[in-house]
């Protein structure tokens, strides 16, 4: 998003005319920021022969995984759902990473016969897949390195307390299966959590992989997960992609030589590729004084954008309609029956009743974790596209919060 003339535009077009023909609250998407980070990861592992599968859980709209798509990239799935949505959108089956955690056996499954690949994390689901499938079907397993890595507890993945992963305490349990019902293991997988911002322990996980990937003989890919970390604000620590992709490119070059031959390796990008192309614009309903705080209530909440309340995530917040105005400090809160602050005591250009303000980074787990909280509707979602503005979902209408729901004569 630009400002130019005191107007702020997304790949020319004005951002508050968008608003007058879309409404608000609204979700846009800047299709060349994605294309762009995709490019920057190409580039940053460009000595490797990199498979990148964007996490399709950041956003799932069936548009932009065409957009991945188009651009050359696979897809990880983490639901049968999310790989119905990716086959949809074009992906081969052979695209499609599916690494799914906690469910049925028959979800699973369905993952076989759709000819995803599968990854699978628990003892006892190995060896349900081992007993049904043999050596017939290969598949992946996720391992959790022991490692605390990320920017909020509940989205790391890889330490000793998570729910995902086997413990690579458990190898010798995985080699005993593997053996016993002749399971194909085809690649690892670890995935530590979200904004990693260090090289160095993307690097120990690289380390703690090479080590156990040499008791497994069949592998064609080690999948080093996501987590790069992206701007929030001026003067954030972000992932740097070409000192990650150029050392752990050596590293591993250095590791699948001894190996023995050529693997893959595999990365899983969400929020790197789709957070900074996202806006979530809302309409200033109120501004409400108080003797300790001025509040600036908008036409969205928790249910459209839950992770500052969820993660404590800041998102940076600009009013679009009032560019030049005197800077005073707000506190950004929704219209949902709970406190949704959005941002507190934040200095923006004066807020009038009616402006339009603008939430960055919204495009990564914003519409994705969205809800129908307090009855509201959820916002259309906009994908700017050369210079085109294309609605790719329509906002929901009082029927969507009926459909599903049975009346019963009491």
């Amino acid at each position: 998003m630009e400002l130019i003339n005191h107007t702020y535009s997304i790949q020319g077009l004005n951002v508050t005319e968008l608003c007058q023909e879309f409404g608000t609250p609204l979700y846009v998407y800047d299709a060349s920021k994605i294309i762009n980070q995709l490019k920057s990861l190409k580039n940053a592992f460009s000595e490797t022969d990199v498979k990148i599968k964007y996490a399709a859980k950041a956003l799932t709209n069936i548009s932009v995984l065409k957009l991945v798509k188009q651009q050359g990239a696979g897809v990880d799935v983490v639901s049968i759902q999310e790989a119905q949505l990716a086959l949809g959108a074009g992906f081969s089956p052979d695209e499609i990473m599916f690494t799914p955690n906690c469910v049925d056996f028959e979800e699973i499954i369905a993952g076989v016969e759709l000819g995803l690949n599968i990854n699978l994390d628990n003892l006892s689901v190995l060896e349900k897949f081992g007993k049904k499938y043999g050596n017939t079907v290969p598949c992946c397993v996720r391992l959790n390195p022991h490692i605390m890595a990320g920017g909020n507890y509940k989205i790391s993945t890889g330490h000793s307390n998570s729910k995902f992963g086997i413990s690579v305490y458990q190898l010798p349990e995985i080699m005993q299966l593997a053996t016993r019902y002749q399971i194909v293991i085809n690649g690892l997988h670890i995935h530590t959590g979200s904004e990693i911002t260090e090289t160095d322990v993307f690097l120990k996980m690289a380390e703690i992989l090479f080590g156990i990937a040499r008791d497994f003989p069949a592998l064609t890919f080690i999948d080093f997960g996501g987590g790069f970390k992206v701007a929030y604000k001026a003067g954030d620590l972000v992932t740097n992609v070409y000192d990650l992709g150029l050392k752990l490119g050596k590293a591993f070059k250095e590791f699948y030589q001894s190996y023995g031959r050529k693997l893959e390796l595999w990365i899983e990008p969400g929020k790197y590729l789709v957070s900074e192309a996202g806006y979530l614009f809302v309409k200033t309903n109120v501004v409400k004084s108080t003797p300790s705080v001025t509040f600036a209530g908008v036409n969205s909440g928790l249910n459209h954008l839950i992770r500052p309340m969820m993660y404590e995530a800041y998102h940076e917040i600009i009013n679009v309609s009032n560019p030049t105005g005197t800077q005073k400090v707000y506190t950004v809160v929704g219209n949902i029956c709970e406190t949704d602050t959005l941002g507190a005591d934040r200095k923006l250009n004066e807020v009038r009743e009616g402006d339009i303000l603008a939430i960055k980074n919204a495009g990564a787990y914003g519409y994705s974790m969205s809800s129908n909280y307090n009855s509201r509707l959820r916002p259309a979602e906009v994908l700017i596209y050369k210079g085109e503005a294309k609605l790719i979902r329509k906002r929901d209408t009082f029927d969507d919060l009926l459909r599903g729901q049975v009346v019963i004569d009491l």
